[in-house]
């Protein structure tokens, strides 16, 4: 079997074996905060962080341009101003927590999107979220780290490849967010 189709068949065990009652937990946990009009804040680091902010777009313009339900959606990884000043004067650990402290409300809902699960920012996020009575949404890789017990919602994709935990993530992202495009739109995002 060549690298293409052995990253394909890998990425299709990955994908095969995730919960799948997790994420729709999480899309059913989204369209409460939709419906609450709560805000939804997302967060990772390197490719997480891209994810996250694509699932913001998708869920802030995709899933809500419209539409008369609209989602409020904040990516923490999109401010490099806030972040960089944070990593610089207080450490980097609280970049995503501290925005939520400024931010959140009870009731809004934080997605956290690492594939170690184990990320010092991510788990200062969590607990922030917490004190702050967010529900937690992780998406995590390998065992799922820290993250993984730390949340409401868990889901993990039980891979030790990052390539193919990122790769699922951002799929599941897709899933999530198109649950609340019309069929007949899936075709302009």
């Amino acid at each position: 079997m060549n690298h293409v189709e052995s990253y394909v068949d890998q990425l299709t065990s990955a994908i095969d074996a995730v919960d799948l009652s997790r994420v729709q937990a999480w899309i059913d946990r989204l369209a409460v905060a939709r419906s609450e009009g709560s805000t939804v804040f997302v967060c990772g680091n390197g490719g997480s962080a891209a994810t996250a902010s694509h699932f913001a777009t998708d869920l802030g313009k995709g899933a809500s341009y419209g539409q008369p339900e609209r989602f409020r959606v904040v990516a923490l990884t999109d401010s490099v101003s806030t972040i960089t000043a944070y990593a610089n004067d207080v450490g980097y650990e609280v970049v995503f927590a501290e925005q939520l402290r400024g931010l959140g409300k009870p009731r809004d809902v934080l997605v956290t999107i690492s594939g170690s699960g184990t990320s010092p920012n991510i788990i200062r996020a969590i607990e922030a979220a917490r004190d702050l009575q967010f529900d937690v949404i992780s998406l995590t890789g390998f065992a799922g780290g820290e993250s993984g017990p730390m949340s409401d919602i868990h889901v993990n994709v039980p891979s030790d490849h990052m390539g193919r935990i990122e790769d699922v993530h951002m799929a599941l992202c897709h899933v999530a967010a198109f649950a609340f495009i019309s069929p007949d739109q899936h075709t302009t995002h």
